[in-house]
């Protein structure tokens, strides 16, 4: 059901003042048991990149392609950042991996730079001691730890473990930030795996025992994170195979709750991981990069031989595979309240590999992106676009300040068929979200013949009862992944397509209007140009209409 305008001013209203009384407090939070170091050394088991870290050595600062140059040896804790994204991931410490994985040099710039954010934001400050931000930069400085404190004198392990034990305290106290809720038990939790004596077993038990009632409401039982992000699965699992590392240095044993989400999320990436080594590109998450996927999937013992699921069912998305072709289809509706924050309105939407090659993708949109919100709307994805576009939209104003971006007014369910035979897989999802604006039920069809190695869509717009008049237009996005050439044929309606493999393959149609336009795609939240093929056509609401659209091999014979 959707949220109203005035029950979302309350909830509004309630989360600030919350927020409001717990910075207040922030200075008066009582001092935690004693703390004696640290004791284990969690590991993160995401790559590190040494020349991230060579970089920072010389005082260059990356993300997400933007840089801050502090110099040899200065202070990017003195100067401003180039974006809040920016900001957000440079006091999450993101930079501690890279850093650390070049040895002595790395650990004491890490230490130097760890120490002056202590000097400068250590006590509170309104942005540092954000849940967003603290919770990464609580699970990173807790690796890290151990390492740090060998260079550094016994005073300075003992800020570095006080600081660690009261942001971890805080943590499990703060109530910003509920969609991660599960991030934050698992990032206090490691801390406290991390510290020795009283305060590092407190800690421990605390986050351990809210975690199993959060996990439970965050893994659905086929592997898919509650935000539905393919991405957001996979970082939480690196989370928890930390956690679980860390607690077998300690001598503790998993709980049952623990390992069954391992196994679950192990189950999901499976699920999402595309033939080029890649993950599908949905509701907020991007397509990450090999190696990093890889280090996922590593602990995997069926990694690259039991095949993936045909589906993700109580997920919301649905894999079809056939010789040469693999797609996978969003067959649910967004997420919703809290964990709707990063979730996109494009039901329906698709990503298709042909051999190794992606072809047609998503935009990619995250949190950490450097680009609008609007590209969670309907033309950011690879689907169909009625009237306006808008198919619920990220909230905005002193809402949208207090309770986070949801999207508010999208999909509430979309309806589901799939039969499957030897010759190929029939897939059928529906829903009527485009209705109340449009008096349209969007229904796209899918038949990838495994026989033939092509796949066929149409995607139909049927009247819904009491529809208008009206003359609308509609759109197909096929957004195309930065690797991929269209060709647009002469016919002015077939679009050729090569990927790295240099494989041609037709996207042939019969929609009104055949156009090749500029798009974007994001990669550690960096935006990159490509293209996406966009199929136009209008129609009357109270007659409907169908777009019918194929892609096939092209024949051995053509040029």
């Amino acid at each position: 059901m959707a949220e109203s305008p005035l029950g979302l001013w309350g909830q509004a209203l309630r989360r600030a003042a919350t927020r409001r009384l717990e910075l207040d407090s922030l200075a008066l939070s009582p001092r935690g048991p004693r703390v004696d170091g640290f004791a284990a050394g969690p590991r993160d088991l995401r790559p590190a990149d040494p020349k991230a870290g060579q970089a920072m050595l010389a005082g260059e600062f990356r993300f997400g392609g933007e840089v801050l140059i502090a110099g040899p040896a200065g202070d990017p804790w003195n100067q401003a950042s180039p974006s809040r994204p920016f900001a957000v991931r440079l006091h999450r410490f993101e930079w501690m991996g890279d850093l650390v994985s070049l040895g002595e040099p790395g650990l004491r710039d890490a230490l130097g730079l760890s120490l002056e954010w202590l000097r400068v934001f250590g006590r509170w400050n309104a942005f540092s001691w954000r849940a967003e931000v603290m919770e990464r930069r609580v699970f990173n400085l807790a690796c890290a730890g151990r390492p740090l404190a060998a260079h550094a004198s016994d005073l300075e392990v003992a800020a570095l473990a006080e600081t660690l034990a009261r942001q971890a305290r805080r943590l499990l106290r703060t109530s910003d930030a509920p969609h991660r809720l599960a991030e934050r038990c698992i990032a206090a939790a490691v801390a406290g795996t991390a510290l020795a004596g009283p305060a590092g077993e407190r800690l421990m038990n605390q986050a351990l025992r809210r975690l199993e009632t959060a996990i439970e409401t965050t893994v659905t039982p086929d592997g898919v994170h509650a935000s539905r992000s393919p991405q957001a699965g996979m970082e939480l699992l690196f989370d928890l195979l930390t956690l679980d590392d860390a607690l077998s240095q300690r001598g503790r044993p998993p709980s049952d709750g623990l390992s069954r989400a391992i196994d679950r999320l192990t189950g999901g990436l499976r699920f999402f991981t595309l033939g080029d080594g890649r993950l599908a590109a949905f509701q907020g998450g991007e397509e990450s990069t090999p190696a990093r996927v890889a280090a996922a999937r590593a602990h995997d013992p069926e990694a690259g031989h039991a095949p993936p699921a045909r589906e993700a069912r109580q997920g919301g998305y649905q894999r079809m595979s056939g010789r040469s072709i693999l797609a996978i289809v969003d067959t649910g509706a967004p997420a919703t309240g809290d964990l709707s924050v990063t979730a996109c309105g494009q039901p329906a939407a698709m990503e298709i590999l042909c051999g190794r090659d992606r072809l047609i993708t998503n935009c990619g949109w995250s949190e950490i992106a450097l680009g609008p919100q609007a590209l969670r709307l309907a033309g950011g994805g690879s689907t169909a676009e009625v009237g306006d576009g808008v198919l619920g939209q990220p909230l905005g104003g002193f809402a949208g300040r207090a309770l986070g971006p949801r999207l508010v007014g999208g999909v509430a369910q979309a309806d589901l068929n799939r039969r499957e035979s030897d010759e190929g897989v029939w897939l059928e999802v529906s829903h009527g979200g485009w209705i109340p604006k449009t008096g349209l039920t969007h229904e796209r069809r899918l038949y990838l013949d495994k026989l033939r190695d092509e796949l066929r869509g149409e995607d139909r717009f049927i009247p819904a009862e009491g529809a208008g008049g009206q003359t609308l237009p509609i759109a197909l996005h096929f957004h195309l992944h930065p690797d991929v050439r269209a060709s647009l044929a002469r016919d002015q309606r077939s679009v050729l397509l090569r990927g790295p493999s240099n494989v041609g393959w037709w996207l042939r149609n019969d929609a009104g209007e055949v156009t090749v336009e500029a798009s974007v795609n994001f990669l550690d939240g960096a935006p990159r140009r490509t293209t996406q093929i966009v199929l136009r056509g209008r129609l009357r609401a109270d007659r409907g209409g169908r777009v019918r659209w194929k892609l096939s091999a092209m024949d051995a014979g053509a040029g």
